[in-house]
């Protein structure tokens, strides 16, 4: 297991001109975490700035922004960048589908999502859990770093909105981490970021996935046709999730002349990144935990999909959650045997 060395990072830092870089449509987890990385830094005399390449979209990370007061450049806004400026990846890992390559010397990476494409850093911390800012949170406890309300509250958002209030992909290091945010936050501030951070705009989006939905057994699909925010894909996603016959949920928006993809789980079974990994492959990347997954399909695969593209996406995802519930069931058969010759 990565073992996190806070003193290994802030030495391998200084210094230098530092950038924080999220995914490139930063969610409420990776601005939190970026956030929260930039106070724990400068609490070491190492200044960072907080960065970024695609918009932000969600009308959450936006309010967050200004109730934080949070800075976060886009890249167009940062011409002097060099190579040998130091970047530390926050809430995403270099190659990956949502990240782009900045010039600057890639040197550190702070993660909760599985590895998709290996690349070694100076410094990682990269390990499974519901929340990126709960692995930054424990560096402040590490290190017995001060954490004022403001950075507390931020991260302990982030959490929240990440693990869906502590229902997807929660893991024991999460609720540890709450129960120290939690002493230290504004929770009625967090209470206030909850309400009305839905815009005009994305019904329109909920509309069309709702007119588009199908479910076979307990797979739901909806495929919106017009290119949508990630953010708003995947709050789609858990809309959809939340119906009572659906366990497994694939969403899909046009982008480009290609599909992006948000996916759910709440079975006990499927794994909603292998899942995604396996259906997409061939036609793009895809990948992530068990619980939640995402992928694309570029516009030049996107021509492999035929003159029924929604038929033969649907068609691959339910050909690998078969092929996943057969090869679990033959496991279990196995097993089962085995204790029957033993007895």
């Amino acid at each position: 297991m990565v073992q996190m060395d806070w003193r290994r990072l802030v030495d391998l830092l200084k210094g230098h001109v530092v950038y924080l870089q999220t995914h490139n449509f930063p969610d409420p987890d990776a601005l939190g975490a970026a956030f929260g990385m930039q106070m724990f830094l400068k609490a070491h005399n190492v200044e960072s700035t907080i960065c970024y390449a695609g918009n932000i979209e969600k009308n959450s990370t936006k309010r967050m922004m200004q109730v934080f007061e949070i800075t976060a450049v886009n890249i167009v806004d940062l011409p002097h960048m060099k190579e040998t400026d130091y970047i530390v990846t926050i809430d995403a890992q270099k190659y990956n589908s949502n990240i782009t390559d900045f010039i600057g010397n890639e040197v550190a990476c702070i993660d909760h999502h599985p590895t998709v494409i290996p690349c070694v850093y100076e410094y990682s911390d990269i390990r499974i859990c519901g929340a990126c800012c709960s692995l930054v949170t424990e560096y402040f406890i590490k290190s017995g770093t001060s954490m004022d309300t403001n950075t507390a509250t931020a991260l302990l958002y982030g959490l929240k909105m990440d693990t869906d209030s502590f229902n997807r992909g929660v893991t024991d290091f999460d609720i540890d981490i709450f129960g120290y945010l939690h002493k230290i936050a504004d929770n009625q501030k967090i209470v206030s970021l909850y309400n009305n951070n839905m815009g005009l705009d994305d019904l329109y989006a909920y509309a069309e996935a709702i007119r588009n939905i199908r479910i076979y057994d307990n797979v739901g699909f909806a495929w919106i046709s017009f290119d949508c925010p990630d953010a708003l894909i995947a709050m789609i996603s858990d809309f959809i999730l939340g119906l009572d016959v659906v366990e497994f949920s694939v969403i899909y928006a046009s982008r480009d002349g290609g599909y992006k993809f948000s996916v759910r789980n709440e079975t006990d079974m499927l794994h909603a990144g292998t899942i995604t990994h396996k259906a997409l492959s061939g036609l793009g990347d895809g990948g992530g935990h068990f619980s939640m997954a995402g992928g694309v399909i570029t516009r030049e695969k996107s021509r492999l999909l035929g003159d029924k593209p929604d038929f033969e996406i649907q068609s691959r995802f339910l050909r690998v959650i078969e092929e996943e519930r057969k090869m679990i069931g033959d496991k279990k058969k196995s097993a089962q045997q085995k204790i029957q010759n033993k007895k």
